[in-house]
């Protein structure tokens, strides 16, 4: 602090350190005022400024990081402390508390018109009634609640009609196998053999790369043949096998007649016209039959799963999952009978339908398999929870002490789409025997080991038999995760659009939809008739 005093004694100022900077200027009259009131005054000032000064040190002691510049501020500062308390505004108010934590039924919602609907209805309502904390707390909490509810239902609605939507077949594609079977029967041309009769050696020749693709869906199958084809740096080397069922066959046989992929080598067959499926008892069909009875009896349709009001959405998007009709169909199962179906190979690659191709797969046939049968990308290296961290806890039941006892849940789970197979080294396995002896295992229990689709006794049968591939050769969950990024996924080998929003769906992701629809022909005069479109 610094005292200056004019010389001729009528004016003093006062200059204070540390940030603080006050003048007080004193004139001082020649008759009016004496030196000695003068000095009791300046006696006074230098008093109050170093007692403002210790206050504000204290402040800046206790921990406020915005110092005060002005008596005004340190004034509304001290203001609490020269009275005895000290205002704590960052505080909730503990009544908030009380009121917040208090449990809400939703019966104690139903019917009320009072409930705000929107934040600024809640703040007008709470200015004009001018409410204490208690009641402020306890309209928010109303409120909130009843948006919690509005959201619930809305998901579980969002899921049904996703359900729906995926389930059913899109007049598109119906359209598509009717004008096709029609084409196969009055051209000829839409009925010549495939493969045509000098190439039919390739098809147990292993110097080729097969492909084994099974596939009711001709749109499909379309889109991941010629996606194979058109990224390979030898397709005259490739020789893709389309599996399909009975009343898919002819479209499928007229479709890939009519739009021939050469040079690669396409083979398109039925299930009937395999000789191991026809002679004597087929474990597939018998596992099909038992599931469907089972699930029919077990589940009670989609209306009773979304009636349920106590379940996570997550939990009731799962059961309505598990009614897809893909989970019972033979397509889905097949490739466990692969070393029976294909006899005479040694290796082949399996691709589901709703993958697109993106660059050579060749180079598949050189990994190293090391005794392994199956080569498949892991899922649980990612910090993705709903793609890439996957284990088998997320796919088995481990609270059944069935589970428990075999399987460790921590380990590391991993994706069908697109896999490598080692057919010679399956034959050496009872991989097979195994999958459906869990199939059955879980027919037995109501169910309850796991509830959809292949994978969970593909993890069990494999056990032990996965070769892990790097995974730029399979992305996933283009089907089901918005949030993946067009040029994420641009740079991997294979997309696998796994999930209900499907591409050739109107609930696929528009900004994903391209990678799949730049394979389609907007021109062909079956895409045209049918309407479907690329974007």
């Amino acid at each position: 602090m610094q005292l200056h005093i004019s010389p001729s004694l009528r004016h003093v100022t006062v200059v204070t350190g540390k940030g603080l900077r006050e003048f007080i200027k004193v004139k001082v009259g020649s008759r009016r005022f004496s030196y000695q009131m003068m000095f009791y005054s300046l006696l006074f000032f230098t008093f109050l400024l170093r007692f403002v000064f210790v206050l504000s040190t204290v402040d800046t002691i206790d921990g406020d990081p915005s110092p005060c510049s002005s008596l005004a501020c340190l004034g509304k500062r001290l203001k609490p402390k020269l009275l005895g308390r000290r205002v704590e505004s960052g505080n909730v108010p503990e009544a908030m508390y009380q009121v917040l934590e208090q449990p809400l039924s939703e019966q104690e919602l139903k019917g009320r018109s009072d409930i705000p609907q929107t934040l600024q209805d809640f703040m007008s309502e709470v200015k004009r009634r001018k409410s204490d904390a208690r009641e402020f707390a306890q309209k928010l909490k109303e409120m909130v609640t009843l948006m919690e509810q509005r959201t619930r239902t809305a998901k579980i609605q969002e899921y049904l009609y996703r359900h729906v939507a995926s389930s059913s077949i899109p007049k598109q594609l119906h359209c598509l196998a009717l004008k096709l079977a029609h084409e196969h029967s009055i051209n000829a041309a839409a009925r010549l053999q495939l493969p045509e009769a000098e190439l039919v050696p390739t098809l147990v020749d292993n110097d080729y790369f097969h492909f084994v693709l099974a596939s009711d869906n001709i749109l499909a199958a379309s889109v991941v043949a010629k996606s194979l084809v058109q990224n390979s740096l030898r397709p005259h080397k490739i020789v893709l096998h389309i599996i399909t069922d009975r009343k898919t066959y002819f479209p499928m046989q007229a479709w890939f007649s009519l739009h021939p992929l050469s040079p690669a080598i396409i083979e398109v067959k039925a299930l009937h016209h395999f000789d191991w499926l026809s002679k004597g008892k087929v474990p597939v069909l018998e596992a099909m039959e038992k599931d469907q009875r089972v699930r029919s009896q077990f589940r009670g349709g989609s209306s009773v799963i979304v009636a349920n009001n106590d379940e996570n959405p997550v939990v009731v998007a799962a059961k309505l999952q598990a009614l897809s009709p893909k989970y019972n169909s033979l397509m889905n199962h097949i490739r466990i009978h692969l070393p029976e179906l294909f006899p005479s190979l040694d290796k082949v690659v399996f691709l589901d339908d709703d993958i697109v191709i993106q660059t050579d797969l060749s180079p598949l046939w050189d990994i190293d398999m090391d005794g392994k049968v199956n080569g498949a990308v892991e899922t649980c290296r990612g910090e993705d929870k709903f793609v890439m961290s996957k284990k088998f806890k997320s796919y088995l039941n481990f609270s059944n002490p069935i589970i428990a006892r075999h399987f460790d849940p921590e380990e590391c789970a991993w994706a069908y789409g697109m896999n490598v197979f080692d057919l010679a080294a399956w034959r050496k396995t009872n991989i097979s025997s195994t999958y459906y002896h869990w199939l059955d295992e879980n027919l037995k229990s109501d169910l309850s080991l796991w509830q959809l689709g292949t994978l969970p006794p593909g993890l069990i049968a494999f056990h032990g038999h996965v070769q892990t591939i790097d995974p730029f050769w399979h992305m996933l969950g283009l089907g089901y995760q918005e949030t993946t990024s067009f040029s994420g996924a641009e740079s991997a080998a294979v997309v696998h659009f796994n999930g209900r929003a499907k591409p050739w769906l109107d609930i696929a992701f528009p900004h994903l939809r391209p990678l799949w629809a730049k394979y389609l022909d907007s021109s062909d005069r079956f895409i045209k008739s049918c309407h479907i479109r690329a974007s």
